[in-house]
């Protein structure tokens, strides 16, 4: 009898740690619900167009000398008159960023160095788009032979309302292939049970690639697109 007393509290306390485990380790009872749920995914897109309102334009210089402080000499100077000439056109510093800085040895076919090459890129973003080729043929001109455009991108600064707009075709683009497929199967859609958005794309760049200039850059802007892609879980009725 006493033996009895003893061994029963044990099993009680046992059989308390096993419901506590089970319950810390996830299973719940909600959880083959999930997985016997129907449902209907799909996945929508909507895309919508702007104006750009900025251009980013890739500018560098590139300076040969036999010695590396000369090189750096000759490339920091066309440099400073480029970013000077951007400055004076209304760029504002905040607008201005240096890229990159590269020195290379050049070597003759012995490998034997011969001289060095410094490579500085400069990135303006320019916000007056109808002045965008004028800034730049100046900035290029002030860099001399040592300047280089390595390429222009346009984009949509304040681009909120668009992409709510992208949004809403997505989700409605979701919606009706949802209900295309719910009336084949005849059910009735139910509510929406997962909502995930790929991350916003937007339309490849305008890109002009040149050495120098000496007339002013043709500028053309045109549309730039903005996609919203999103996948959308619905519950499947009886």
């Amino acid at each position: 009898m006493i033996r009895s007393r003893i061994t029963a509290p044990g099993l009680v306390v046992v059989a308390t740690l096993l419901v506590l485990s089970s319950s810390l380790l996830g299973a719940r009872p909600a959880s083959a619900a999930d997985e016997l749920r129907e449902s209907i995914t799909v996945t929508g897109t909507g895309q919508v167009s702007g104006e750009p309102d900025t251009l980013t334009a890739n500018f560098a210089v590139a300076a040969d000398a036999s010695t590396v402080g000369e090189a750096l000499k000759r490339a920091n100077a066309a440099a400073t008159r480029m970013r000077d000439s951007l400055v004076r056109a209304g760029v504002a510093r905040a607008d201005l960023q240096t890229s990159n800085v590269d020195i290379t040895a050049r070597r003759n076919d012995k490998e034997k160095i011969t001289g060095y090459t410094v490579n500085q890129g400069l990135t303006a973003t320019i916000r007056n788009l109808p002045r965008a080729g004028a800034l730049m043929s100046a900035a290029i001109a002030a860099g001399g032979d040592a300047a280089r455009l390595n390429g222009v991108s346009f984009a949509i600064e304040d681009d909120d309302a668009l992409l709510a707009e992208a949004r809403r075709k997505a989700f409605a683009d979701a919606r009706g292939k949802a209900e295309l497929y719910a009336r084949e199967a005849g059910r009735p859609l139910g509510r929406v049970l997962r909502v995930t958005e790929v991350t916003p794309g937007f339309g490849g760049p305008v890109d002009h690639s040149m050495a120098v200039a000496d007339s002013p850059v043709p500028i053309e802007p045109g549309r730039q697109q903005l996609t919203a892609t999103v996948t959308v879980e619905w519950a499947l009725n009886k």
